[in-house]
């Protein structure tokens, strides 16, 4: 994108910073909300940001925190910076001088809770910012940096650095041209999940006034389990898992040893169950303080029930994993079973299962229950929770197949992403949509751009709120339309099912809600 010579400078509560005109839209990147979490602040929670004199110039995105180089595909990016100053905003603005203050869309990424950064052309928020919105992007830590759980250490530090970046938009955004009291909170995967714990959580109570979960995981840890993992971590740099021990080791050695644990993860199965099973070492804690309850139990006891939410998924979410390792096709029937008894739900659900699905091939039967309890399920569950507790809900699937792969990708984990921001060029687009996009994949690129700046201005998405006799759900294929929840047959079997926090050593499979 051209930028201009001319450069827009902001005041904000800790010093003036200048920005640049990108093709017409004042973008400002890299702009500190906390401390760098190093040194004396290593495993503490976020410290507000130092004031600074002068200018600051704010033309690029800050380094990002470390990150999981274990995680196979999807693996973050290795920052070259020296600079510890991961927690940074970026604000994209049509008009910082607007007298009428225009509705804010504050970005929170995903990646496991192991990876992830602001950077990169899929979070750019220029096509959003296009629609009328001021959109905010930031980084927060993630792996052992974020969700490590140690004795003496506050937890869920990530949790708290998304808190941090909200007050941040709350105290400033007005002066980008936003309105504080307009603020919406969007994220996928991971950033779903941590959307959900926000809204579960006291010190985020008024920082956001609706909320749009994309892909919501259904993960959140007992601090038994989480423990457990911590001391796992700490046991790779033969160190006991507390703060004292912990908070000298370098942040990349503490990422690394997050990583020897997540390569043999597999041999705590008895110990940590599904996660161990699903590559999932680090999840948000239900600490009883940070995190008081599952999110939704806290939904369905009315907690942020003044939050208007905006919840789906995609049809085929597994099927990214399935296809990125080569095993799309090739899943042999004991391991298709396998999966169905370690992630079905209750005694009866791999029966339930196959009962409904007679004739499925063992990749189809695999990716079906791994894309249920991993995403769908929670998704659904999170509309329903939310509108037992009195909040209004609205539910979508994204139905339409990626054309990649020969269509194998389907409407896989992901694909919501780009489409979403309108960047179909580069990163993950381009692995999904091909070099050139088709024209199916901008229509509804601008019909899911359309709905999610609509709900963020006026908190109607433009079509019916999720109700639990109708279930009226927005599926977005070539052509949106508005009709039951398609995934009936899912939504039976995982009907009982309680999304509660994972225990330590809970076996291999989940349990039906008491």
């Amino acid at each position: 994108m051209p930028e201009s010579t001319r450069a827009p400078e902001i005041r904000t509560t800790a010093g003036s910073v200048r920005g640049r005109m990108v093709d017409g839209l004042a973008v400002f990147r890299g702009i500190p909300f906390a401390q760098p979490p190093v040194g004396p602040l290593h495993l503490a929670p976020p410290a507000p940001a130092l004031p600074w004199d002068g200018v600051r110039e704010a033309v690029s995105f800050g380094p990002t925190p470390p990150q999981s180089l274990a995680l196979g595909f999807g693996s973050g990016p290795e920052t070259t910076s020296d600079s510890d100053e991961w927690l940074t905003v970026n604000v994209w603005s049509p008009d910082p001088g607007a007298t009428t203050r225009l509705p804010v869309m504050v970005w929170i990424y995903g990646g496991a809770y192991l990876v992830g950064s602001a950077e990169g052309p899929t979070y750019d928020g220029a096509a959003l910012a296009h629609r009328g919105t001021v959109v905010v992007t930031f980084n927060h830590r993630v792996g052992a940096e974020g969700y490590g759980h140690f004795e003496g250490a506050v937890p869920n530090r990530a949790l708290l650095d998304q808190v941090a970046a909200l007050e941040w938009v709350r105290d400033n955004i007005a002066a980008f041209g936003g309105d504080p009291g307009r603020v919406t909170v969007f994220g996928e995967s991971a950033g779903a999940g941590a959307i959900a714990a926000l809204l579960a959580m006291p010190r985020a109570t008024g920082l956001f006034h609706r909320a749009v979960a994309q892909s919501v995981p259904g993960s959140v840890f007992t601090p038994a389990l989480a423990a457990d993992v911590g001391a796992s971590v700490a046991a790779e740099l033969g160190l006991p898992a507390t703060l004292e021990a912990l908070a000298p080791v370098a942040p990349k050695a503490l990422r690394d040893a997050a990583d020897a644990v997540l390569g043999g993860i597999t041999r705590h199965g008895a110990r940590w169950g599904r996660i161990a099973h699903a590559h999932l070492p680090f999840s948000p804690v239900v600490d009883g303080e940070v995190l008081p309850r599952s999110p939704w139990a806290a939904l369905r006891a009315g907690q942020g029930s003044e939050v208007e939410l905006m919840v789906g998924h995609n049809r085929d979410e597994a099927r990214l994993f399935t296809v990125m390792s080569g095993r799309s096709g090739r899943i042999t029937r004991e391991e298709a079973d396998t999966a169905l008894e370690r992630f079905a739900p209750g005694s009866g659900g791999a029966a339930a299962y196959r009962a409904a699905h007679p004739d499925a091939d063992p990749t189809t039967m695999q990716d079906l229950v791994m894309s249920d309890w991993l995403f769908r399920m929670p998704s659904l569950r999170m509309a329903e929770a939310h509108t037992a507790g009195g909040g209004t809900s609205y539910l979508y699937e994204l139905a339409w197949a990626a054309p990649a792969f020969g269509g194998a990708l389907g409407a896989c984990h992901g694909l919501d992403v780009p489409l979403v921001f309108g960047n179909l060029l580069g990163g993950i687009a381009t692995l999904a949509l091909g070099e050139e996009p088709p024209s199916e994949a901008w229509a509804v690129s601008d019909a899911m751009g359309r709905a999610w700046t609509a709900f963020a201005a006026h908190g109607e998405p433009g079509w019916a709120r999720y109700r639990t006799g109708e279930r009226l759900t927005r599926v977005f294929t070539t052509e949106p339309v508005t009709v039951p929840y398609p995934q009936e047959v899912s939504r039976r079997i995982w009907a009982e099912f309680d999304f509660a926090p994972l225990e330590l050593g809970a076996g291999a499979g989940p349990t039906a809600a008491a």
